[in-house]
């Protein structure tokens, strides 16, 4: 593996990328598109008198061999009890579903089109309920051995320190950040801690709308490069959006549906708050441990200003306020 992931992508070109992929045995036809992602790259490939792909190359080194099988082997669990997920394609060389090309680990998959959820449409909310639902009575019946529990010192404590790092940081910000990252992430803690354990299951990781793709009556749920070991609730909580109440009529719907195949412990909508805290920090942090990347940059030119941390800063006041708000646990 590149001891520079970062670096690594520069070296994927548009015939590395065909070679590669024909070297597992895929017939291209010389199309390529690259389609949104940062964490990855991944691209729409033409094939030979059939429908194209997307391939996936996987961030060097983030994940070992074993967490990436984990990933697929999910993914085909589901798939197998008709969950709406999109399963990685076996390569026609080799027989299998991961295959690395050093130092790229590569996935193929079968193209899904689409537009992302609308979570203004009620009817789609109670379909993602009823879908999230399914996949969580697979994702219980057995954890996770390589992947990773979520958990406040990759989401928190290391986004701070990842944070406070950066030369992106403005020195003038320094301390004022470091002093309300430190008073939310222990905010956090007490929250977490006053809650207990919580159920643990396989998820997601980052189901949030544009990881949702609709088309007519097909509804797919893609992108499981974050799946870990979690509470049900974080699959849920990135569909609320807009003020109290229009949350509320969301997550009604959500769960109605949700409720039709999986229980809901109503206890976990104590932890959307501590989880949307650990999102804001955790988002940050990335953002500046990427900024070697290139890709990131270009994409995010408004990190490297300070109105971004002058703003970021009010988030993580605001989710500290949020922390001490009455949880409703009753959404209906």
């Amino acid at each position: 593996m590149s001891d520079h992931p970062d670096w690594a992508y520069a070296s994927l070109t548009p015939d590395r990328i065909l070679h590669d992929l024909e070297s597992l045995g895929w017939a291209c036809d010389g199309r390529l598109i690259a389609l949104n992602s940062y964490e990855n790259r991944v691209y729409q490939v033409g094939i030979e008198d059939q429908e194209p792909v997307v391939a996936k190359f996987y961030r060097p080194s983030r994940w070992s061999p074993e967490q990436l099988q984990e990933e697929h082997d999910f993914l085909n669990e589901l798939f197998e009890e008709e969950i709406p997920v999109v399963p990685p394609l076996a390569s026609p060389e080799t027989g299998k579903t991961l295959n690395v090309c050093d130092p790229f680990p590569i996935a193929v998959f079968p193209r899904r089109g689409g537009y992302a959820l609308e979570m203004d449409q009620p009817e789609q909310l109670y379909r993602i309920g009823r879908a999230l639902g399914r996949l969580h009575t697979v994702g219980s019946r057995c954890d996770f051995k390589h992947r990773p529990r979520l958990n406040t010192a990759d989401f928190g404590h290391h986004a701070i320190e990842q944070v406070l790092e950066s030369p992106l940081l403005p020195d003038s910000m320094r301390s004022v950040y470091e002093g309300v990252a430190r008073d939310l992430i222990a905010g956090v803690e007490r929250a977490l801690t006053g809650y207990g354990d919580w159920n643990a299951l396989r998820l997601h990781g980052d189901c949030h709308a544009a990881n949702v793709m609709v088309r007519d009556e097909l509804m797919h749920i893609v992108d499981f490069d974050d799946a870990r070991m979690g509470p049900a609730v974080q699959d849920l909580w990135l569909f609320l959006s807009g003020d109290n109440n229009e949350q509320r009529l969301a997550l009604s719907e959500i769960l109605e549906g949700y409720e039709e195949f999986r229980d809901f412990d109503r206890r976990e909508l104590a932890l959307i708050e501590p989880l949307r805290s650990l999102r804001v920090m955790h988002y940050a942090g990335w953002l500046t441990k990427r900024w070697d990347d290139p890709a990131f940059p270009a994409a995010f030119p408004w990190l490297a200003e300070a109105r971004f941390w002058d703003q970021h800063i009010l988030d993580l006041r605001e989710q500290f306020a949020a922390l001490q708000e009455p949880v409703e646990l009753n959404p209906y």
